[in-house]
């Protein structure tokens, strides 16, 4: 279950499914990556040192998303990695995040070995099957265990707001082989991307899997949306460490 919860005095969301693992999804009042301002763009900077600081990390590490379903191994001492949309965390000196605008934001954390990934996952990551692929990259490289991988699903554009392409829903359907994800509404395409990658997630076996009941869009008084605020550069972001 999702609730809410103060990271430097600022709201961000969190799972019960994580317990005591430090994570959050960030809302407005926590950015940590935007364009929007000079001013904007320095007070996201120094919330990323403070974050070093409160959870006393040698490195906060992120990517440059693309929407591919290219996933990166972090290795110390690089702190950006560029065309990349899932980075997988094995050390705990180190805390990661990626950034999100609508796409589904995910966090897999294996409870057996310690072992952590953030992956971006907008349709067409969805399509490509990033997820499942990051829960393979996980096994092979790690010997995780997909049923000791928690999934959570944060906040991201939902149901009701995700319109999209006959094309898109059709590559949507056939990601999972079921076309009980997606409908057409009054004329109109909608899918269930949260929920496309949960079944995504099921198929290569992760069974404990918590979704968020927040929207990006529905809820744009709590978070940034790129669809809702017109283009915006604020971003939604998913941290994680790992427990020392």
């Amino acid at each position: 279950m999702f609730y809410t919860d103060k990271v430097m005095n600022k709201q961000v969301v969190k799972s019960d499914f994580l317990g005591d693992i430090n994570h959050f999804f960030t809302t407005r009042e926590l950015i940590l990556k935007t364009k929007e301002s000079d001013d904007k763009v320095a007070l996201s900077l120094n919330y990323r040192r403070e974050l070093k600081e409160i959870f006393q990390l040698e490195y906060l590490v992120t990517s440059k998303q693309i929407h591919s379903d290219n996933i990166e191994i972090v290795k110390d001492g690089i702190v950006d990695y560029p065309d990349s949309d899932a980075l997988i965390l094995a050390d705990f000196k180190n805390g990661i995040f990626l950034n999100f605008a609508d796409c589904v934001p995910i966090i897999l954390y294996d409870s057996n070995n310690n072992i952590a990934s953030i992956v971006h996952s907008g349709w067409r990551g969805t399509v490509k099957q990033i997820v499942k692929k990051t829960v393979l990259k996980m096994k092979n490289d790690f010997n995780s265990n997909p049923k000791d991988i928690i999934g959570v699903i944060g906040p991201c554009i939902c149901y009701k707001c995700f319109e999209t392409s006959e094309e898109i829903m059709y590559m949507l359907e056939k990601s999972i082989n079921d076309s009980s994800y997606c409908e057409y509404r009054n004329g109109k395409c909608y899918a269930n991307l949260p929920l496309i990658n949960k079944i995504q997630l099921n198929q290569a076996g992760v069974e404990k899997i918590d979704v968020s009941p927040f929207c990006t869009c529905c809820n744009n008084d709590m978070f940034p949306s790129y669809r809702k605020n017109q283009g915006t550069t604020d971003r939604l972001s998913a941290f994680i460490t790992l427990k020392s």
